[in-house]
């Protein structure tokens, strides 16, 4: 039992695969009482689950052998992640807020006894081997905060890349690897890829940056090896270079799992999760599967929220054959060299297991015994599985509170987030559109006004109260997007009810507090006095309040090749600060670069004369919207 029982610990402190749905504002307002469980982790004994159940602002504890929630714990927020102690006393949960709390729960007496104060939106806290430090992915800072558990403070901010979301920590607790959900800076260029963070957390300092293959992006997911060897990360791995022509065999996009040698802090590489004709979309979670005969894990699990399955992964198979290729040694038709296997659909044949699970929408993840448990975003449920090789899976998806009808935003939602309605489950909308409908922060060939042409992804927010639609406004409206994005991207054929129910999630959606406003509500003094050069520079004559937008198009003399003298939508400024990289083809990194080096004749505004201080002031302004 000991030994059980260390493996529970090993993989509640090391496995951060601690799924997240989307925080405030990224997600449809909550309705219809649903409880959207998304991280699940489990005791020191192995005898409860602690589910963070997202909509239902609540933590399930979950008796496994009676298979039945024995309490639950409100919580004024949110929950967006979960950690335990090492020694099972306290759980940790994330309140996702623009103030964000992490929530010190008394296990023992299911009530919380401390709150502490990080930033915007927190998510995925890790809690060290030796018990005294909790780390909080601050996703809207793009910031780790590092929490002394003797004083339950905040002692260090340490800033990452883009839009933290997971993390893992080593055995030794010496390097916490960090990943930013979307690639950063430019998106025209030859190369756009998100990146892992690796925090020396003795320094509390980034000490390492590793970037992703070309087209990474939507990570969610982290964990380590119980050796402390490796690093696991799930992400989508775009083919956003070619244009989207067709989507059989992962043109468009296809699943990855991405493998980093945690001592030499480098990528070793990314196989893909998809079968050749058959897609795993949208992996979310992962963990390594505790075994006393192997010190690291014997099996990977990653969840897929796109497909409703679990892929089950055979850790040395797979590392022997990485080992084979980076040796020389021909392991498949496609797989010659080290640079082939994130283009080899059949790498893992004979390695992995795709198992179908029994509810909709699986997040989080966690591993006791032989069973794997799921939880089922969009079912209000909880998935089981025995993933014991000898025996015959069956999967099994336990209600964790009465059944809801579904309104038609939620089933918008659920729609939007499911690629089995797509052909051959590659993609499902949120694979472009990750964050709750907003960026992948890529630019896409979508053929809608002509090849060699590729656009930046669109934010979905305020698209059906802004039209046209597509930055050049080929289409009339959002409702029209949608349906051409049905038949066009997804290859679907699909009812017109499916399109009026993603119509209306998108209608729902709600904007996010900007981390650039004072406590989430009011402008600081830098805002203020951006909103005066604001209106001075005439950026109000085209932005307007309350959308931001006069809902024209203008030709502002950016356009290149085939777009060189075509006329743009004007896109509202709401929630700007989450959507870099700007312009059409994304081609300026930040809303300065924006204002400055690609404003050509002062088509973005009079900025020209402005001084530094003003320019700055006005880039405050534009971020606080």
């Amino acid at each position: 039992m000991r030994q059980s029982v260390a493996g529970i610990r090993v993989w509640v402190g090391f496995c951060a695969a601690i799924a997240v749905f989307y925080a405030v504002g990224a997600c449809a307002k909550a309705a219809g009482g649903y409880l959207s469980p998304l991280t699940v982790v489990p005791d020191e004994e192995g005898k409860n689950l602690y589910i963070a159940q997202f909509t239902g602002k609540s933590i399930a504890v979950f008796d496994i052998a009676s298979e039945k929630v024995a309490k639950t714990i409100q919580l004024p927020d949110e929950p967006s992640g979960l950690a335990i102690s090492p020694d099972g006393v306290q759980l940790y949960a994330t309140g996702a807020s623009p103030m964000g709390r992490v929530y010190v729960i008394d296990v023992r007496k299911a009530k919380v006894v401390d709150r502490i104060r990080v930033g915007h939106t927190p998510r995925a806290p890790v809690v060290s081997p030796d018990g005294k430090t909790l780390y909080v992915c601050n996703q809207f800072n793009n910031s780790v905060s590092v929490i002394s558990l003797h004083s339950n403070r905040q002692v260090a901010e340490i800033p990452v890349t883009r839009e933290p979301v997971a993390a893992g920590i080593t055995p030794d607790g010496g390097s916490l690897f960090v990943a930013n959900q979307l690639p950063a800076g430019p998106s025209d260029k030859d190369y756009a890829a998100a990146e892992v963070s690796v925090i020396d957390t003795a320094a509390n300092k980034v000490a390492a940056t590793i970037q992703l293959p070309n087209g990474s992006t939507g990570l969610q997911g982290v964990c380590t090896s119980l050796d402390g060897k490796y690093v696991y990360v799930t992400h989508v791995l775009a083919r956003y270079q070619l244009p989207t022509t067709q989507l059989e065999r992962g043109w468009m996009n296809t699943n990855a799992l991405t493998v980093i040698d945690a001592h030499g802090k480098k990528l070793i590489n990314t196989v893909l999760l998809d079968d050749v004709d058959l897609g795993a979309a949208n992996p979310w979670a992962v963990a390594c599967k505790p075994c006393k005969k192997d010190t690291g894990g014997r099996f990977i699990i990653v969840t897929h929220a796109g497909t409703h399955e679990i892929s089950v992964i055979d850790r040395a198979g797979l590392h022997e054959k990485l080992e084979k290729v980076a040796t020389g040694e021909r392991v498949s038709e496609v797989s010659l060299t080290p640079e082939d296997v994130c283009n080899d659909l059949a790498f893992l044949v004979g390695l992995r297991r795709r198992l179908k699970l029994a509810g909709n929408g699986p997040r989080g993840v966690a591993v006791v015994g032989k069973n794997v448990y799921v939880a089922e975003y969009f079912t209000d449920s909880l998935g089981v599985v025995n993933i014991c090789p000898k025996m015959r899976p069956m999967a099994k998806s336990i209600p964790l509170g009465p059944e809801k009808p579904l309104t038609l935003v939620r089933k918008g939602e659920k729609f939007f987030h499911d690629a089995t309605l797509c052909f051959q489950h590659w993609q499902s909308c949120a694979s472009c559109h990750p964050g709750g409908a907003r960026t992948d922060a890529l630019n896409w060939d979508l053929l809608n006004d002509g090849m060699g042409n590729p656009k930046n992804t669109k934010s979905l927010l305020l698209s059906h109260q802004t039209p046209p639609a597509m930055v050049s406004g080929v289409r009339e409206n959002a409702e029209a997007g949608v349906r051409a994005g049905i038949k066009h991207i997804q290859f679907a054929v699909r009812p017109e009810q499916d399109a009026v129910a993603i119509d209306e999630y998108l209608k729902s959606l709600q904007a996010a507090p900007s981390p650039h406003l004072v406590k989430a509500k009011t402008l600081s003094n830098a805002a203020k006095r951006g909103k005066k050069v604001f209106d001075k520079a005439g950026c109000v004559s085209c932005h307007p309040a309350p959308l931001y937008t006069d809902l024209k198009k203008y030709d502002l003399e950016t356009g290149k090749n085939m777009d060189k003298d075509r006329e743009f939508d004007t896109p509202t400024i709401v929630e700007v600060w989450r959507t870099a990289p700007y312009l059409h083809d994304g081609r300026a990194a930040t809303i300065k670069d924006m204002l400055t080096v690609y404003n050509p004749g002062d088509k973005h505004g009079t900025t020209s004369s402005l001084t530094e201080k003003q320019i700055d002031d006005l880039v405050e302004f534009v971020l606080s919207l």
